[in-house]
């Protein structure tokens, strides 16, 4: 099977003015911070916490499992400082060149590693949140969509967790991706079914109130390629996710100003990617 680069170099597509209302505010919010912070070292190490409780109390804060494809784990470091932040344990469980739980026969063998890893990783974290965000690779049939989506909601049930199933910024479609287009197109819609019909438990976020819907527009605060994020945007969805993770877990989010120039904007993932 041939993986798609975690990490692909593309001409930079020239920006578009029209930006959802939140990317607009969140922006603002972030742009102060993130500028004297976004490639050095930080003078604060929030976020760098990971997945411990405090000693003698291992459920002094809820816990968050975090799932997803590299644009999830580019998102990764962003979303650890500020839900730490929050009083919420990450632990990052996103993969660079897979992380789909989707069993299509092309990407099978993916979807089996996720597996794996997620059974693991559920039995030894306990995780309050198990938050999925659709990726790359969720091809297959909207059926075959459905039931996955459908498992991970039983598995979150069977753990006592809530089931977050997020979406993702819109992308670049390249060689690779494009003949899987369609297939990608129909596994948002299939997740929100699986979260309508699941009921309590199990939540459908729509990141388009973020990012909007065009894979050219200046607001998704991407790298170059068009897929990932870099500190600016990483940051941005980290206050939008977390200020929906507050509500379902009743804790009240923490302001960008006590994460956002942290360490994590040194992050490797970032320079891979040609942010600076």
């Amino acid at each position: 099977m041939h993986l798609h680069p975690a990490h692909r170099a593309r001409t930079p597509r020239p920006p578009r003015s029209r930006r959802p209302r939140v990317a607009l505010a969140l922006t603002a919010a972030l742009t102060g911070a993130l500028l004297a912070a976004c490639g050095s070292e930080g003078a604060s190490d929030e976020g760098n916490g990971g997945a411990s409780a405090a000693p003698g109390d291992e459920r002094a804060e809820p816990r968050l499992l975090w799932l997803g494809d590299s644009i999830a784990g580019v998102q990764a470091p962003a979303l650890e400082a500020a839900a730490h932040a929050s009083g919420v344990a990450f632990d990052d469980l996103s993969s660079t060149g897979g992380g789909t739980v989707v069993e299509a026969e092309e990407i099978a063998e993916l979807a089996d590693s996720t597996w794996e890893s997620l059974r693991s990783r559920v039995d030894t974290l306990a995780p309050d949140v198990i938050a999925y965000q659709i990726t790359t690779y969720d091809w297959g049939t909207p059926e075959q969509q459905r039931d996955a989506y459908t498992r991970l909601a039983d598995l979150a049930r069977e753990s006592s967790a809530e089931l977050l199933l997020v979406t993702a910024p819109p992308v670049a479609l390249d060689d690779f991706l494009a003949p899987h287009a369609e297939e990608m197109a129909t596994a948002p819609g299939a997740a929100e079914e699986v979260a309508a019909e699941a009921g309590d438990g199990v939540r459908f976020l729509d990141a388009a109130d973020l990012w909007g819907t065009d894979e050219n527009a200046d607001a998704a605060l991407r790298s170059a390629d068009g897929v990932h994020s870099c500190q600016q945007g990483s940051a941005a969805f980290a206050t939008w996710f977390v200020a929906h993770l507050a509500t379902l877990l009743d804790l009240t989010p923490a302001a960008p100003e006590e994460w956002a120039t942290g360490s994590w904007t040194a992050d490797e993932r970032f320079s891979q990617l040609g942010c600076e």
